[in-house]
């Protein structure tokens, strides 16, 4: 009598995974993926030549191909106080999703605001915050001012208020 081999299940079992293999093509290894978003905030440009007058803007880009943005590829700039609104304006368009904070404003140390180290510490806090708020999907289904902040060269706050 034949013993039974214990191991010739699984062994067939491997047989035909390994007959189902799907061989990847390149592009399915290195296309584009199905949904994609990339955000930066580069380029922090300084204006006004006197303390009282100045400001940073920021370019936004961002890289997309989700239905819900209006471009596949867009270059904005925004101030700090663009992004403070447009906090203000989200917190007010839903309750359903906790926005998080921007980095800090430079209240203590006012002088120090136009200070190369902490104009990249406020880029990276900015585009973190950007990163957190545009990937979320409630947000860029629901939201009716996520997209024209990112995208619109003539955002206006007042649209949203």
């Amino acid at each position: 009598m034949p013993t039974a081999n214990p191991f010739q299940s699984f062994n067939e079992a491997v047989k035909d995974t390994k007959t189902r293999e799907h061989r990847q093509t390149f592009d399915e290894i290195y296309g584009e993926p199905e949904n994609f978003l990339e955000i930066e905030v580069v380029n922090p440009v300084t204006h006004g030549n006197s303390a009282s007058h100045m400001y940073t803007d920021y370019e936004i880009i961002c890289r997309t191909n989700i239905p819900a943005f209006k471009k596949n590829f867009s270059k904005v700039r925004r101030r700090y106080s663009d992004f403070d609104s447009f906090k203000k304006i989200l917190e007010h368009e839903t309750t359903r999703v906790i926005i998080p904070k921007l980095p800090d404003k430079s209240i203590l140390n006012y002088n120090n605001r136009f200070d190369d180290d902490f104009i990249e510490e406020r880029r990276e806090g900015l585009e973190k915050f950007l990163n957190i708020v545009a990937g979320h999907p409630l947000l860029q289904t629901g939201s009716k001012s996520l997209i024209s902040f990112i995208q619109d060269d003539n955002w206006d706050k007042h649209k949203y208020i």
